[in-house]
């Protein structure tokens, strides 16, 4: 079903999963996978303040109203398109891409999370690629950068074999308690040395001018 607003009918498609604009739909599909528990285990993969850690039904109320409270905070300076990630019609997680001046500087983020039962299957990998390739082949952006806590292996393998550089380091807390974070960096030109060919992008042209893009800078 078509939406009225652009970046819903936003679609990143690969052999292995589809980013779909999140939906209320959506969003109602991801709940029980929210509420079972993202957050599962040590080390502890996010930064304060995250719903993740609240206990129910506080978790999934705090969460929606991010998500909700996201899509109504929309500029030419600060923007995050949500995508559920669908695996077989099925949603297993959330992957997100952050902009932040991008009209001036073209410089993105990445936020994900998988359900515990879908991880380490690579679909991690697989999805962070396909919200690159709609930030350098959709939207024509220069740099990515991506952080996480140096004891989060999974995030940080992702990061390099995608090509990221590491670009210092940073401190923040998770639970209260603080943690040394890892930063990330990557360039158009490192992602152009391994852009796929296999990923589908749909409905972006329509969402730019929501995001204040008249055209794909660059093109």
């Amino acid at each position: 079903m078509a939406h009225t607003y652009p970046p819903l009918n936003v679609a990143v498609r690969t052999p292995r999963l589809t980013l779909a604009g999140a939906s209320d739909d959506l969003l109602e599909r991801l709940v029980p996978l929210v509420r079972a528990g993202i957050a599962d285990a040590e080390p502890w993969p996010f930064d304060d303040p995250i719903s993740f850690y609240a206990d129910n039904p506080e978790r999934e109320w705090r969460w929606l109203r991010s998500i909700w409270g996201g899509r109504s905070r929309v500029s030419p300076d600060a923007w995050r398109l949500y995508f559920a990630v669908l695996v077989d019609g099925e949603p297993v997680g959330m992957q997100d891409l952050v902009g932040r001046n991008f009209t001036r500087f073209g410089t993105v983020s990445s936020f994900s999370w998988l359900a515990p039962g879908s991880r380490g299957q690579g679909l991690g990998k697989e999805m962070r690629a396909a919200i690159l390739h709609l930030a350098f082949a959709g939207m024509g952006a220069r740099e990515a950068g991506s952080d996480a806590f140096v004891d989060n292996a999974a995030s940080n393998r992702i990061s390099q074999a995608l090509g990221y550089e590491p670009n210092g380091t940073d401190w923040d807390t998770r639970r209260g308690e603080p943690g040394r974070i890892q930063q990330w960096r990557l360039t158009r030109d490192a992602w152009e040395r391994v852009r796929r060919d296999d990923i589908e992008l749909t409905g972006v042209e329509e969402c730019l001018p929501v995001l204040g893009l008249d055209s794909v800078p660059g093109a």
